[in-house]
């Protein structure tokens, strides 16, 4: 077996299910007695930015000082520290497989400049076999968890073994397609990847961003339990103090294994960071005006665009920025419906309440023309669809030629909403005549069932009041054709409970896609969770061309084949009216007092506040003398 060179290289023809692709990432002997070649980076299809000899991320300031503290908002509450089951309303600053993570360690790191490189952290290596039956991670000697302890590889066995066992549905969902864990020596674990399934682009991904527990720890322990008592790690922070539901604190550990690591330079400079838990946005907002917080995500366009014209903003103390995002923006609080409803399960039923939603009128004078009119899944990204569907991608579709809408092969999903009152008319006329077509006939103003007699009814659950204030017109517009329609505002863990317990009728939600969608997508829009409790495929979609599409994405062969399958199932979904895609948003509203040392960057996959930016306390002097001149 020839050598192959250990860098990544540029992946100009992904392979049958980019095997290739990652045969050039990450180099393997995979005979007998051979040992693995290992290699810094694990990133496909793009070529890496950083060399093996990097010493710091481009987007930090590796001398940037400690100290301080971040106070964070979040809404709704929590109950548990443990994050990795299903039960329990999880706790912020632990998440699982996102950005917003300060306790658990990760095999690899992801580059928050780049679209899906991950880089050493608890491991120096990474190996994925040439027929991508295994991935293999070398671990870095001298980690150890907060008690000193140190971290070896049965950890990484019993981690394993206990998410695949009492772990959410999100956690068993990534790892179906891995059967087991191997410890090789006490440096080396290899994942063996399920025989007989489809490979999947992710899984080493999704491997490299899994957190490890201390088995020690949890030998005591019932991990299967919500639990009240701050569990072990061996990340930047620890938990200092809670009030339950209310606020965590987290304080930075200065003896911290990894702080020295490339990945870890000019990173985590807060000495702590706190979250404070709020039912209304509304408070929130104003907390964060009068000082109490740091930095604030405003969620709710109206009030970003007129609530923050104060002299604290004009006078620049408190920084308003639209920050541009190089991720897919996908889609912003798309209606779905829950298609385990009857009502639900006729197109003509979802093509009616389509025509009855007037995005431009609701963007325009809700949202002050603030989002982009919502049209792909994939929104903002290559995988988007677009025209007519040519070549490969109408290859795919026209395998299901006769089962799928016809529009699919005519033209772009871009549905025109009416301008003036008479394109009003016209739609409702055309709504009411797919309802009649599906059974439903508008009488004495109420909109009831020909065979049943029973009055068409939803209920929009969501998560916020901002939430029903922007369904209200939608809802004057389904009132006036006869459907008794109504929106319920829960304290978010609630709403979540609704949503994964499939307790509603209609329900919102934001879906943005990955860079390399694989597992995501089965999650999503796949049969195989529509009826799984915990499962994120909320509306209930089961459709056999969008199964095999998303299969398609999985398998894709190279780049084009890959964007045909991307391209082809965000047009099926589209017109099938499993949901109203509303909007998209064109950038991450970030609002912070200006008191903090940011380092130049250009634009990253998502915000950094939390573990880049540092406490700067001549800023905070200059902005506490502003602050009282400007109260004067």
């Amino acid at each position: 077996m020839s050598r192959l060179p250990t860098r990544v290289h540029a992946c100009h023809r992904w392979s049958r299910r980019l095997r290739v692709a990652l045969l050039l990432i990450c180099t393997s002997a995979t005979t007998h007695g051979e040992a693995i070649n290992y290699t810094h980076v694990l990133s496909f299809p793009y070529d890496p930015h950083y060399p093996a000899s990097f010493e710091h991320f481009d987007y930090v300031n590796p001398d940037a000082p400690k100290g301080g503290t971040l106070r964070l908002a979040v809404g709704g509450t929590y109950d548990s520290f443990n994050n990795f089951i299903h039960k329990g309303r999880p706790v912020a600053g632990m998440s699982l497989t996102g950005e917003e993570n300060l306790f658990y360690d990760r095999l690899l790191v992801r580059s928050a400049d780049e679209p899906t490189a991950r880089y050493g952290g608890l491991a120096d290596g990474v190996a994925v076999a040439d027929d991508a039956s295994w991935v293999a991670f070398r671990l870095r000697e001298g980690a150890y968890w907060h008690d000193g302890e140190p971290l070896t590889a049965d950890d990484f066995v019993f981690s394993f073994e206990t998410f695949k066992s009492v772990g959410s549905v999100t956690l068993r969902s990534l790892l179906a397609g891995v059967s087991a864990i191997e410890v090789l020596n006490p440096r080396e674990i290899r994942y063996v990847l399920a025989k007989g399934t489809e490979f999947n682009p992710n899984t080493p991904l999704v491997l490299a961003d899994l957190p490890v527990l201390p088995k020690h720890y949890w030998a005591a322990r019932d991990p299967s339990l919500t639990t009240l008592e701050p569990p072990l790690a061996s990340g930047p922070y620890r938990i200092k103090s809670f009030d339950l539901g209310r606020k965590v604190t987290y304080e930075r550990v200065g003896n911290y294994w990894g702080r020295d690591l490339p990945v870890n330079r000019g990173r985590w400079n807060f000495d702590e960071i706190s979250f404070e838990y709020f039912r209304d946005v509304n408070v929130a907002r104003e907390a964060m005006k009068s000082g109490y917080f740091d930095v604030h995500q405003e969620g709710v366009a109206k009030s970003w665009t007129v609530e923050y014209d104060i002299p604290i903003v004009r006078e620049g103390l408190m920084v308003k920025e639209l920050l541009q995002l190089s991720r897919p923006a996908g889609l912003w609080w798309s209606i779905h419906w829950n298609l385990r409803l009857a009502r639900f399960q006729d197109r003509r039923v979802r093509h009616a309440l389509h025509l009855l939603y007037n995005d431009v009128w609701i963007n325009g004078v809700q949202n002050y023309g603030y989002y982009n009119r919502g049209f792909s899944v994939f929104q903002g990204s290559s995988m988007a669809h677009s025209g007519r569907p040519e070549g490969r991608e109408r290859a795919l579709l026209e395998t299901h030629r006769g089962v799928i809408p016809d529009a699919v092969f005519e033209r772009e999903y871009a549905p025109q909403h009416p301008n003036d009152l008479s394109e009003v008319r016209s739609k409702i006329v055309e709504a009411l005549a797919l309802f009649a077509e599906a059974g439903w006939d508008y009488a004495g103003g109420r909109l009831v069932h020909r065979a049943t007699g029973e009055q068409f009814s939803i209920e929009f659950v969501v998560p916020s009041i901002a939430l029903v204030r922007s369904l209200l017109p939608y809802i004057d517009v389904l009132r006036d054709v006869g459907i008794n329609a109504s929106a319920r505002s829960l304290e978010a863990s609630n709403w979540l409970y609704r949503m994964q317990n499939r307790t509603f009728s209609a329900a919102m939600r934001s879906t943005a896609p990955t860079n390399l969608p694989g597992l995501q997508l089965r999650n999503l829009f796949g049969s195989a969770s529509a009826d799984q409790a915990f499962g994120l495929n909320w509306g209930g979609i089961s459709d056999p061309a969008v199964d095999d599409l998303i299969d398609h994405v999985i398998a894709a062969e190279d780049v084009a084949d890959f964007l045909a399958a991307t391209r082809a199932l965000d047009r099926v979904l589209l017109w099938q009216f499993y949901f109203v895609p509303r909007s998209s948003p064109p950038g991450f509203r970030l609002l912070y007092w200006d008191r903090f040392g940011i380092p130049e960057h250009g634009v990253l996959q998502h915000p950094v506040h939390y573990d880049v930016w540092w406490f700067d306390p001549e800023k905070d002097v200059t902005l506490q003398r502003n602050l009282e001149a400007l109260q004067r």
